[in-house]
């Protein structure tokens, strides 16, 4: 198995938190969204715990909530003591609505608008990640309207390809987000943002993508933004308070994904860190990172329930299921993988066929995996899971074909409950005229 929260009971059926996934689909039905709370509690305490040890008691990690942003997500949040980064008003409404402390939260975006930049500023935002000079003047703007001085950090590019999916490397010059660093432009806004009376400057952000496996793209990204800090304190005068090295650490989608032990890992970061900044001659600054695929998609899966299956002799098998990329695109989008099983009988000594996984909705890219091996007797009624999809599933689903998005259901100590409710019918009408 894949991850340590997933067995196989003596009826042959898949557990999932320790809980059989066939009683958890007769309950609820399918398709369905399950996450394994206990993991999601373990992996914020593994963050916590290391950034801590390795930077310092001020080193604190920021869960990125466009991983899954639901109110639950926010009150596990809150209880554990993680800050927040946020990319909309929406996500800013969802972290308010449940009494998160929005002075740690941080908001993302490439593109805020100013109702946006007015809403995070009413309900206390604590930091604007900003990134780019036509933002830096709208808050200073609002700002000024709102008599405060707003907190910020620079978004800041620091040209290094991750080597990941394409889709999801952000830290390349060419990047749509943030100022390069090599082109002059991350000095400039630098250099602009200390002339603005309603910014406070307190550091710089970064993020070099997703999927990143080991810690050589952070360590790169760290000399790059310490040698920045560097600069701007001899050019400038600026003294930098905070770090923040974005996330990214990868997942184990299959059984050929390395393992990553993220504390190792951010112990070495911890130790590089220091010795640049002694090398450099400046202050440590409170280090951020931004963990949000690492901390929920391991603890999360979807059940669904087989329909039709399409057999073409010389060609290819399909196997169709209730859900598909209304409710999971990230194949349509990127190619990316999963570990799918027939929850239902999930031992390995049957024989099989090779299918594609595909969904229900009338569009050929409808896909969830290809290539993949089911037994050879799979049928209508049967239960198919696919594994990980706690991260970028939920929160990218939509209606399209007019499909109801699944219930997200919490696995908590031998426990399941509702966290987000099955949309009906009557619901995908409610905004219409």
């Amino acid at each position: 198995m894949i991850c340590n929260n997933l067995s196989i009971n003596e009826q042959g059926h898949l557990c999932f938190a320790g809980i059989d996934t066939t009683l958890l689909a007769e309950k609820y039905g399918t398709p369905l969204y399950l996450m394994d709370e206990n993991r999601i509690r373990e992996r914020c305490r593994t963050y916590i715990t290391a950034m801590k040890e390795a930077f310092g008691d001020k080193a604190a990690p920021l869960y990125a909530s466009k991983a899954a942003s639901f109110k639950q997500i926010y009150r596990i949040m809150k209880e554990e003591g993680m800050g927040i980064d946020v990319v909309s008003a929406g996500e800013i409404y969802t972290a308010v609505s449940i009494g998160f402390p929005l002075e740690h939260a941080y908001f993302h975006s490439n593109n805020k608008t100013d109702e946006d930049i007015d809403f995070a500023m009413e309900h206390g935002i604590g930091y604007f990640v900003v990134d780019n000079e036509e933002e830096l003047k709208a808050i200073d703007r609002i700002a000024a309207r709102r008599s405060i001085r707003q907190n910020i950090l620079l978004r800041l590019t620091p040209g290094i390809d991750p080597h990941t999916y394409e889709e999801v490397a952000t830290g390349k010059v060419d990047s749509k987000f943030g100022s390069a660093i090599e082109t002059g432009q991350a000095k400039s806004i630098t250099a602009f943002s200390l002339s603005l009376s309603n910014i406070n400057l307190k550091g710089f952000h970064c993020h070099v993508g997703s999927q990143v496996f080991d810690s050589d793209v952070f360590l790169q990204s760290a000399d790059i933004m310490l040698g920045f800090i560097k600069e701007m304190k001899d050019s400038l005068g600026l003294h930098t308070e905070i770090l923040d090295l974005g996330g990214g650490y990868g997942v184990r989608y299959l059984d050929s994904d390395p393992m990553i032990d993220i504390a190792e890992n951010i112990r070495t970061v911890g130790a590089h860190i220091h010795k640049k900044c002694a090398d450099l001659g400046i202050a440590l600054p409170t280090i951020h990172m931004e963990p949000g695929r690492s901390i929920v998609a391991d603890a999360g899966l979807t059940l669904y329930t087989v329909g039709t299956i399409k057999k073409i002799p010389g060609y290819k098998n399909y196997v169709s299921i209730d859900g598909g990329m209304a409710d999971n695109p990230r194949y349509a989008l990127y190619k990316s993988s999963y570990t799918v099983l027939l929850a239902n009988r999930a031992t390995e000594d049957e024989e099989t066929f090779t299918c594609s996984l595909v969904g229900r909705c009338c569009e050929s890219g409808d896909i969830i995996q290809e290539n993949i091996t089911l037994p050879a007797n799979t049928k209508r009624g049967d239960l198919v899971a696919v594994l990980t999809t706690g991260a970028y599933n939920y929160s990218m689903a939509s209606n399209y074909n007019r499909l109801t998005r699944p219930p997200v259901v919490m696995l908590k100590d031998g426990t399941d409950f509702i966290a987000v409710k099955r949309e009906s019918l009557a619901d995908l009408c409610a905004n219409d005229l």
